[in-house]
């Protein structure tokens, strides 16, 4: 079946549209997960520098940002020659979410239970 580049767009649109905001905040907060976003903040990034990073592996970091490349607050792209994955972080579609009401207190409970987790 072949379909139009704006019914692909349109399709694409409501698939991103369409996501748990709380499961997205619980996995901004995830420490490991911040803390390769906060890598993310100065720009597009190799899989395997953010890896070395957080000292797991290149499946275990695309596992972590499984859901958030799902709906786009992570870009994941892989260069066709190099076979290099890339991720970036849609800093709008992120900064939204943190904004939001209703997303705000879920954040200050995300960061509660972490602190709870570190004492």
């Amino acid at each position: 079946m072949r379909h139009d580049y704006n019914t692909v767009i349109f399709i694409l649109s409501i698939m991103a549209a369409t996501y748990d905001r709380d499961r997205v905040v619980e996995c901004m907060f995830d420490p490991i997960t911040s803390l390769l976003i906060a890598e993310l903040e100065d720009g597009k990034k190799p899989c395997s520098h953010l890896a070395n990073t957080a000292s797991i592996s290149e499946d275990d970091v695309i596992d972590r940002f499984s859901y958030l490349i799902e709906h786009g607050f992570i870009i994941k792209s892989v260069d066709e020659s190099s076979k290099i994955t890339t991720l970036e972080a849609n800093s709008e579609k992120l900064t939204e979410i943190v904004e939001d009401g209703d997303n705000f207190d879920a954040a200050v409970s995300g960061l509660e239970k972490m602190d709870s987790y570190l004492n």
